[in-house]
């Protein structure tokens, strides 16, 4: 659903404080740690982490090698008049010929350093940019300058509020944030930024119920997520790829059972759930994979699933309309299972009747293997 990268630079200060963000960009999910080369082994030490380091040549244990420290893109060496003679642009070369991943970093501090950029991004995977006095205009340049290139663009920002800067820069933002700070708090609030950078809300519609009916027994799904959901949350499941209901997760107290917050009972084996942009079935999710939690106002986070249950039950059909448009889903007949009026409340599947309005998520689109794809399928 989003994949915004955040790298933590990691080269400066002694060895406890590039630990402590080292240990907090862990923990935090970071992409990738970039240190000196002198420190890849101690990264991959202290965890299961994608590593980056500075350096000309190869070394053990680095997915990439990061060119421009002590070169020309930090300004340690004067640009050639002519990049073809740029001893950067040279190195890059000759470690992408041995089949390493690469990128360029550059600090902008002029025109000339942006167009060196722009060169950079033409031969290395990844492009990891500085601004200095000004930030905003270059990086537009560069966005819209290699947004066709195979380059993953990362703007180097020192706070959380930069991160959100460059990932809304033009709209489709930078691909990723490289994060210098020794302020561990900044690493977490920058995290949470990029988990919801670029992710729009989906649109949440009202329906009315037209029919609730029992029946019989079938085998039903819940999905028990690594995440703790809250009141309003849950996933959007239904029996035809393009309108499903909002299951709301079992976030709340009742008089028999514990709340599971962790947990959307979702609907019967056969049943689609949107993930991301995609639609899957219910009865392939399994553990490690990713599902969308939405919340009454359509806004999606990233969810993991740790454990899916199937089991036979009684089950319930509800069915809603939407504009002439019949929305269906079967769901486990149980008090614990709920949908969500347009109050934003949620309703036990056992108390809604006819009448009621609940709320919905309606595409004009068919799917077919989970992608959306412009041809009529009918889906009763």
């Amino acid at each position: 659903m989003n994949n915004k990268i955040i790298w933590i630079k990691a080269d400066e200060g002694n060895w406890d404080e590039r630990k402590a963000v080292i240990t907090t960009g862990m923990e935090s999910g970071v992409d990738a740690i970039l240190v000196d080369a002198v420190d890849v082994d101690k990264v991959k030490e202290l965890g299961n982490v994608k590593v980056a380091a500075f350096a000309h040549n190869d070394v053990e244990g680095a997915e990439i090698i990061v060119v421009g420290k002590g070169g020309e893109g930090d300004g340690t060496k004067p640009l050639p008049p002519d990049y073809g003679g740029s001893l950067d642009i040279t190195t890059a070369l000759r470690l992408k010929e041995k089949g390493i991943k690469v990128a360029g970093y550059v600090i902008i501090q002029n025109k000339n350093y942006e167009n060196f950029a722009a060169e950079m991004g033409n031969v290395c995977d990844y492009l990891i940019t500085i601004g200095t006095d000004w930030q905003v205009i270059p990086l537009e340049n560069l966005i819209a300058g290699l947004q066709k290139k195979d380059v993953k663009l990362i703007s180097g920002v020192q706070t959380s509020d930069e991160a959100k800067l460059a990932f809304e820069t033009m709209e489709h933002g930078t691909d990723g944030v490289m994060l210098d700070t020794k302020d561990l708090s900044q690493i977490k609030k920058t995290a949470d930024i990029a988990e919801s950078a670029g992710v729009n809300n989906l649109e949440i519609k009202t329906a009315i119920v037209t029919n609730v009916e029992s029946i019989g027994m079938g085998d039903r799904v819940c999905v028990d997520t690594c995440n703790l959901m809250v009141k309003g949350e849950g996933m959007l499941v239904g029996s035809q790829a393009n309108g499903m209901f909002l299951v709301h997760s079992e976030s709340e107290e009742s008089p028999y059972v514990a709340s599971r917050p962790f947990r959307v009972n979702a609907g019967a084996v056969h049943a689609y759930i949107k993930v991301g942009e995609k639609t899957r079935y219910l009865s392939e999710l399994k553990a490690g994979d990713q599902v969308t939690i939405v919340d009454a106002d359509g806004k999606q986070r990233t969810g993991v699933v740790g454990r899916v249950k199937i089991e036979r039950r009684p089950l319930i059909l509800v069915e809603a309309d939407l504009n002439g448009k019949i929305i269906k889903n079967i769901l486990q007949n149980a008090e614990t299972i709920k949908l969500v009026t347009k109050d934003k409340e949620p309703v036990a599947v056992t108390d809604i009747k006819v009448g009621d309005e609940i709320l919905v998520h309606s595409e004009d689109i068919g799917r077919h293997f989970g992608m959306k794809i412009e041809e009529t399928i009918i889906e009763k």
